[in-house]
């Protein structure tokens, strides 16, 4: 059966600025630096129980460099050539995030050469016809605003403000997508509740602190940019959970609705009048049942996460109660052999298209990733590209389930058997 997407519906893939472009230096270059070590020592600990993990990515994990980002994919220097591959693949947007550390390596001096290199990477999508979706914020931050307190320095919402109101001036109308943060309950959560990421302080307070903090940041920023570019599309990309119920008991349904409430929906719900669009981030369910993540997970991907492409039907469902066009910012999974990941296309897409006959306004879905990337304290290990990177000559090559992917998106349309 062939399943036909809306008019006008944009198809892609995603990247992230320190994920992919090498040579950066801001508080996650350094933080690596410092813990690269731990991360080799413990991943056997950590990911050894996955099938196949010793044949496939022990060596390469029990190794410090995996994680040192270093010169990443280096496509801050091969963009155009990585944009070729995308346009080969049909592909009519992308989203990328600018590296904050590379316009404002100081307070309040910005580098006009690397603005401009930002200008070059939006003209180059602009020339491919490929729709820019631009991330001002994809966690990493400049050394002199970590040194304040990061996202709790008490300036913090007025500097994001003044970096987004440069960066719309300096790339204008050629820009019509603006995203202000990226997943911000994952980062602040890691931050300061698991203190897993930088800077490592475990505080339910600092975790509070740093999510109103980002709320204000976004709301300062979106003001900024409508006042520059007042035509233009600002949002979240917002990581959701589809929280399921096992079985039907009172003490499920209530987990499930304290959930549901303080992960989907507290943070959209304080800035639901400062967005024009909802970005969604979205990879797994959480089956409840007594308790969290009690998932079947009778297959898995590379990193261990249930694969259950289905679940994204919920989360966008669930979403349709802000009644703002959706765009799906991120979805896909590791997969280094490249066997589950055209499977995954079709019932996650499936889903979608279920989701849209079901009245959710979804107009795009942004793969991730569109090159195999550097995935923070995990380092290289796992791959989620349509594009293969060689670790050692970064030669690019494209997976079979990219020109899976690349039919659906020149015909805006799936065949399912599902």
């Amino acid at each position: 059966m062939l399943w036909r997407f809306p008019k006008n519906f944009l198809w892609g893939a995603a990247t992230s600025s320190h994920q992919v472009e090498g040579g950066t230096t801001n508080d996650w270059s350094e933080w690596e630096k410092v813990n690269a070590d731990r991360l080799a020592r413990e991943a056997a600990a950590k990911f050894g129980h996955l099938p196949g993990w010793t044949e496939k990515f022990g060596t390469e994990a029990a190794s410090p460099e995996n994680y040192i980002s270093g010169i990443a994919v280096d496509h801050y220097h091969r963009y155009e050539a990585d944009f070729d591959i995308a346009r080969s693949l049909d592909h009519t947007a992308h989203r990328f995030s600018i590296e904050w550390s590379r316009v404002e390596p100081e307070e309040g001096r910005f580098d006009e050469a690397e603005i401009g290199h930002y200008r070059n990477v939006v003209r180059a999508l602009r020339a491919r016809s490929i729709e820019p979706f631009v991330t001002l914020w994809h966690w990493t931050l400049p050394l002199w605003l970590a040194r304040q307190g990061g996202m709790l320095a008490p300036r913090f919402p007025h500097y994001f403000a003044r970096y987004a109101e440069k960066m719309a001036h300096a790339l204008g109308n050629d820009v019509t997508f603006w995203i202000t943060l990226n997943e911000p309950d994952v980062v602040t959560s890691h931050a300061y509740l698991k203190a897993a990421w930088p800077p490592q302080e475990k505080s339910a307070l600092k975790f509070l602190r740093a999510n109103f903090a980002l709320i204000h940041a976004h709301k300062k920023a979106y003001d900024a940019i409508k006042k520059k570019l007042p035509k233009s599309q600002i949002g979240v990309a917002k990581h959701q959970v589809s929280f399921e119920l096992r079985r039907n008991a009172i003490a499920n349904r209530i987990l499930k609705k304290f959930a549901h409430y303080f992960w989907n929906r507290w943070f959209l719900n304080r800035i639901k009048k400062y967005q024009d669009f909802i970005g969604l981030n979205h990879y797994n369910r959480n089956v409840i049942n007594n308790g969290f993540s009690k998932n079947p997970n009778k297959r898995l991907t590379d990193f261990g996460w249930e694969f259950y492409p289905e679940s994204i039907y919920q989360a966008l469902v669930e979403l349709k109660p802000y009644k703002k066009p959706i765009y799906i910012t991120e979805n896909g999974l590791a997969d280094q052999s490249d066997t589950l990941r055209k499977e995954f296309l079709t019932r996650a897409l499936t889903s979608v298209h279920r989701a849209i006959h079901d009245g959710a306004d979804v107009r795009g879905y942004l793969y991730w990733s569109f090159l195999d990337n550097f995935e923070w304290d995990k380092g290289f290990w796992p791959r989620f590209g349509l594009v293969d990177v060689d670790r050692k000559t970064l030669e690019r090559t494209i997976r079979p389930s990219a020109r899976f992917y690349a039919d659906i998106c020149q015909a805006n349309a799936i065949e399912t058997p599902y």
